[in-house]
């Protein structure tokens, strides 16, 4: 019991940080001109976190009802595909590009990924 207090404390205190940390940014990016990449990723970023946060608050509300957590994988993983999806896009644009150099190991190990996961997805359509 100690110990999931002392937890629960540091998790309030890590989001306390958080939310100075954003408010300080928010007025960095109201000033300043940031590269519409950078942004973007930063914006998915957040979504993300945002996202994961409704999730943790059901699961957590879940709990408390004796509800089960169906209904909230599913939303978890349709929130992992949507962030695939981008993810996927933007490495599109980075292989048209001709400013990054991409290892081929990283390459080899992230085409046999998609391959796979595209062997999956032929048997669930």
């Amino acid at each position: 019991m100690k110990c999931e207090l002392a937890a629960k404390v540091g998790v309030a205190d890590r989001l306390e940080s958080a939310i100075v940390e954003l408010l300080a940014l928010q007025e960095v990016l109201s000033s300043d001109a940031v590269d519409a990449r950078v942004l973007s990723d930063f914006r998915d970023a957040l979504n993300r976190v945002r996202n994961t946060a409704w999730a943790a608050q059901k699961f957590v509300a879940s709990r408390l009802s004796d509800q089960g957590p169906a209904g909230l994988t599913s939303f978890l993983a349709a929130e992992r595909l949507r962030a695939a999806f981008k993810l996927c896009r933007s490495v599109q644009e980075d292989l048209r590009g001709e400013e990054i150099e991409f290892q081929k190991g990283q390459l080899t190990e992230f085409d046999g990924v998609v391959r796979g996961l595209g062997e999956q997805l032929k048997e669930r359509l």
